[in-house]
């Protein structure tokens, strides 16, 4: 048999997948998250973990999964900001922080977002260590949203 170099790469393909050494869907991988810019605007360190920012009235919502296999991460915890009808974003009772649940998931209620600096955004934040820091900035489409959902893919550190 004469090898060219397209028989040669098919025969190196088909044995690998034979022999076990490459699987398609293990070959997929899910990207980290990367930190937004202005993601860190009036970031405030260790903010405790509440049921509860304020009166409520908005949710903030999202996931949290492992770069690479996309396994979902439990007991991550989220830190979340904003500017809201009850404060600035620089103002220590517009932190708090929740933690995901088996699935991977979050939701905070808080006051309802507004603009600030033209835009109504919240903050949220991965900063516990075991992963690679990351701060988000998303943008609601309306400041008359209700809720804003950011999701998270984090790295091992």
């Amino acid at each position: 048999m004469v090898f060219t170099r397209r028989t040669f790469l098919a025969a190196s393909g088909a044995s690998l997948l034979a022999s076990g050494g490459m699987h398609p869907a293990r070959a997929k991988s899910l990207a980290p998250t990367r930190t937004m810019r202005g993601g860190a605007n009036n970031y405030i360190p260790n903010a405790p973990i509440v049921k509860r920012i304020g009166g409520g009235g908005f949710w903030m919502t999202g996931s949290v999964r492992r770069a690479g296999d996309g396994a979902p991460l439990e007991n991550i915890r989220i830190q979340i900001w904003a500017h809201t009808t009850e404060g600035y974003e620089r103002d220590w009772h517009s932190h708090g922080a929740t933690l995901t649940d088996a699935k991977g998931n979050f939701r905070l209620e808080m006051p309802q977002i507004v603009p600030a600096f033209g835009q109504a955004h919240g903050h949220l934040a991965y900063d516990s260590g075991d992963y690679k820091t990351v701060f988000l900035r998303p943008v609601m489409r309306s400041s008359k949203d209700t809720t804003l959902n950011a999701d998270f893919v984090l790295e091992p550190s």
